[in-house]
């Protein structure tokens, strides 16, 4: 049996393609002979480190990106719906406290940790509600199964020097694996780590690791 492959996903929740990748990596768990880590990150920290550019910023990138987010959510098969006021959202608000929120849960209760991501991006990128406020966090983790006595109990802690240096941590590990942007899945290969940004990168993944692409929707390929 060959060696199992780990592949680690550095995700925030504020941008539509983690969402994308998210999912369609995840349902590759089964099929590929991997293991994958989930990497909480802090977009907006990355992005001022590499001096990037959000496309949102740009344009023609911007017209772009909203175009091709209806096409690649249907073809995802992804629930993924602009917010009404896409630069208050993304670029005001922001997702400082809510991926604050996913590290803490990922520090203690990494159980919850999959399914309280996919609350978070269904929130603000399927449902156009908030995910700043305390109370909008509180809800999403309910509808991850987390105790509310408990959420709240996480939700104390979002700003406690172990959360935020966790945070600051797993961004920095990004960093040093050279990423720039959201999302990036790092393959480790021969104890040699690979980095594929985007969502749109899994047919050349899959050819690195030695897998077999079967569409964004393997198990319908399957059938």
């Amino acid at each position: 049996m060959s060696t199992r492959k780990v592949l680690e996903l550095f995700y925030d929740v504020v941008s539509p393609y983690s969402w994308l990748g998210f999912e369609v990596l995840l349902r590759y768990k089964t099929i590929w002979n991997v293991d994958i880590h989930l990497r909480p990150g802090f977009l907006g920290a990355i992005i001022g480190a590499t001096a990037n550019t959000p496309p949102a910023m740009i344009p023609k990138k911007f017209t772009y990106m909203m175009q091709d987010l209806d096409k690649v959510a249907e073809f995802y098969q992804v629930p993924l719906r602009q917010p009404s006021d896409f630069f208050h959202v993304i670029l005001k608000k922001g997702s400082l406290s809510a991926m604050r929120f996913v590290t803490a849960v990922q520090m203690s209760h990494p159980e919850f940790l999959e399914q309280l991501s996919r609350e978070l991006w269904l929130r603000i990128w399927s449902e156009d509600k908030d995910i700043t406020e305390p109370e909008s966090i509180l809800q999403a983790a309910k509808k991850a199964g987390i105790p509310e006595d408990l959420g709240k109990k996480l939700l104390s802690t979002i700003s406690s020097p172990e959360v935020k240096n966790k945070l600051r941590e797993n961004t920095d590990q990004a960093l040093g694996y050279g990423i720039f942007g959201m999302p990036s899945i790092v393959a480790h290969i021969n104890e040699k780590p690979e980095m594929f940004f985007g969502s749109d990168r899994f047919e050349l993944l899959a050819h690195r690791i030695g897998e077999k692409w079967l569409g964004p929707v393997p198990q319908r390929s399957q059938l």
